[in-house]
């Protein structure tokens, strides 16, 4: 497999550098956190594929519509490489200012990709990090998330939800990490957020990434710890329902309930590159 030698200083932060070149040659990897955790790589995506081709099927599933996805979106998710490909050995994925009509007849005015590790992984705990580039511009809203894998039998918000990363675009150099559950979902979801302090998260890549342990989960930008979420921080009489395996998610909405609509200043097409995605779980103590 050929390695990927792209360093820059914000692609590798120190902690993963060395890591990220064992994954890229296919070998295994341990890495020691920020916490002082260590941690050993069960799953990755170093999106190694060539340029213009579509994400590996067997470990998303790329999901399609434009019916709002719950939030009044206003965007069409599709499959064409005009929205999702691999491009240099990053994923793209592309929002287009354009009318689209798609198979189910709905019609929208904008174009993106979201896509998603259902039935292919999920896993209860461990570190989840992703190096993303963000798109900007007000209505745009990129995200690295993830669902429980219940979700299509006990629905949402009862089958938990992390926010890994948010960004609504008029924010430019904010990000949020967001926990939403039974009692405290949607506008009263449990988070924080996180503040560059100069330039705007779009400029270049940062090291997105959650640690979650049983009733503990830290959101990290970089190197940074900026939340850290128990049991102790929920509603009374709400429960903590991050106690199985969740799935991955990777999507830029355009518009919708948060961020609004775009404006006559939102410049089109509008891009998130994800450098790779890694999943490890806690090493055994020594």
């Amino acid at each position: 497999m050929k390695c990927w030698w792209r360093i820059s200083i914000f692609r590798f932060v120190l902690l993963a550098a060395v890591a990220s070149v064992l994954v890229a040659c296919g070998q295994s990897q341990t890495t020691t956190s920020p916490s002082g955790n260590a941690w050993t790589l069960v799953w990755s995506d170093e999106f190694g594929g060539s340029n213009g081709s579509t994400p590996d099927s067997s470990k998303w599933t790329i999901e399609t519509g434009g019916d709002g996805w719950g939030n009044h979106e206003l965007e069409y998710y599709t499959s064409r490489a005009q929205n999702v490909q691999i491009q240099n050995g990053s994923l793209v994925i592309t929002a287009l200012k354009e009318t689209y009509t798609g198979k189910d007849g709905v019609t929208r005015n904008y174009t993106s990709a979201r896509m998603k590790t259902a039935g292919k992984f999920e896993q209860q705990y461990g570190r989840f990090e992703a190096s993303i580039r963000i798109p900007y511009g007000q209505g745009m809203w990129p995200a690295f998330w993830m669902l429980g894998n219940n979700s299509g039998s006990l629905g949402w918000p009862g089958c938990g939800e992390i926010d890994i990363m948010e960004n609504i675009g008029k924010e430019p150099a904010i990000v949020h990490g967001t926990i939403h559950g039974p009692g405290y979902s949607g506008a009263d979801g449990i988070g924080s957020s996180f503040s560059l302090p100069k330039g705007r998260f779009a400029d270049d890549y940062h090291l997105y990434a959650v640690e979650w342990e049983p009733n503990l989960i830290r959101f990290y930008v970089d190197s940074n710890l900026y939340a850290t979420r128990t049991p102790a921080d929920l509603p009374q009489g709400t429960k903590w329902v991050y106690d199985h395996p969740f799935f991955i998610i990777l999507n830029v909405a355009v518009g919708g309930d948060w961020p609004g609509a775009p404006d006559n200043a939102t410049v089109f097409p509008q891009t998130m590159l994800v450098d790779y995605v890694r999943v490890y779980k806690k090493s055994a103590s020594r």
